[in-house]
């Protein structure tokens, strides 16, 4: 074979399994990265919501569930669901009190006085 012919080199095969490898090392890294900042998001106690003009009674203030899950863990608060007994009976936090809103007043001095009262609807 004269010297001017050159061999057609097959094509490497590698090539396209870098660009895979380099890919799925970026997804990861990007993954991870979002994981670690839900984490850290997700931590914060006492995180109070902004009165915005949509939520009832904004002048009230709110438990943060970090602050909640404390009380039911340490078995230092009162959870009253305050929604109807049907709606109590279909799912409800473990030890919670049922009293509908609409008779929440009537039910306040069977409450405890000193005890911390957490009530909830959802």
């Amino acid at each position: 074979m004269p010297k001017s012919q050159k061999r057609a080199q097959p094509a490497s095969s590698t090539g396209p399994l870098i660009l895979i490898a380099v890919g799925a090392v970026l997804i990861l890294i990007v993954l991870i990265l979002t994981l670690i900042n839900s984490q850290a998001g997700g931590t914060q106690a006492n995180v109070q919501p902004t009165a915005i003009s949509d939520i009832p009674y904004p002048e009230i203030d709110r438990v943060s569930l970090a602050d909640a899950l404390t009380a039911f863990n340490a078995n230092t608060a009162i959870f009253v669901d305050v929604r109807s007994a049907d709606s109590f009976n279909l799912v409800r936090i473990p030890g919670a009190v049922n009293i509908p809103l609409e008779q929440i007043e009537s039910a306040i001095p069977e409450l405890e006085r000193d005890a911390w009262i957490i009530p909830y609807c959802t």
